[in-house]
């Protein structure tokens, strides 16, 4: 049954560690940054809370303090004034009413002993709360200070996130223009590159082909015979042109 339980127990770890594994891979890290934030601006206010509640206690004991001290003084006057009376009238030859101012004296005397022993509990608390909420105040202002640098982590973990998308963009991109793009119906340049090439190709290929063929030479003797035979012909005209002239001015004369 033991070890059944540590299996279970044990099983129940890895099944939790490899939750938290996944949620971690596939959760935003945008929305786990302002939870982090949120759960310190949250640890923060509790902490505020408590600080203020140790203030507000060393406050309160502070004002029953004063109002303790301000008791004794009142009680320690009640009582020297009662041990004038009693003086004076001892003083008159009134024993009787000093014996009385005697006694009142002595009760305002009693209570000024109890005041002052809770006016020496009260100081000794106040100055463990003055402690306490020094130190609360250190606590809240130290929590402060972490959440600034929380909120400036923040910032820069937002920088650093969104340059990262902007890498894996463009990695992307780079990826979907190599070898791996989609094939599309409009040629690429290169490709119309390539066939203009292959048809000047080609085309010089039958040139030199009709060139170097009998009939390119038939054509080429016939174009020679041509050219001979139009430059007779046009010698020929040539010379009836100059003829013309002279026999003209012979028939005049």
């Amino acid at each position: 049954m033991k070890e059944m339980f540590r299996l279970i127990k044990r099983t129940w770890h890895y099944a939790v560690a490899f939750l938290s594994g996944t949620l971690d891979t596939f959760a935003d890290p945008r929305v786990q940054i302002e939870q982090a934030i949120e759960d310190a601006k949250r640890q923060h206010a509790a902490l505020s809370e408590q600080a203020a509640a140790v203030i507000g206690n060393q406050r309160e004991l502070q004002l029953k303090l004063t109002r303790t001290i301000t008791e004794l003084e009142r009680l320690r006057a009640s009582a020297t004034q009662a041990l004038v009376l009693a003086e004076d009238a001892r003083t008159k030859g009134d024993t009787e009413k000093a014996a009385a101012h005697e006694r009142t004296a002595r009760l305002f005397a009693m209570q000024l002993a109890t005041v002052e022993s809770s006016a020496a509990d009260l100081h000794e608390l106040h100055e463990r709360a003055a402690a306490a909420a020094k130190a609360a105040k250190g606590a809240v202002e130290h929590n402060a200070y972490l959440v600034q640098r929380q909120l400036a982590e923040r910032s820069k973990l937002l920088t650093e996130l969104e340059a990262a998308k902007m890498q894996e963009r463009v990695a992307n991109a780079l990826q979907r223009i190599g070898t791996f793009a989609p094939a599309t119906d409009v040629p690429s340049l290169q490709e119309i590159r390539d066939r203009i090439d292959r048809r000047i190709a080609r085309a010089s290929g039958r040139y030199e082909i009709a060139n170097e063929g009998v009939e390119a030479r038939i054509l080429d003797v016939e174009h020679a015979l041509a050219d001979a035979r139009g430059d007779e012909l046009l010698e020929e005209i040539r010379q009836k042109v100059l003829v013309r002239p002279n026999e003209n001015s012979g028939g005049k004369k």
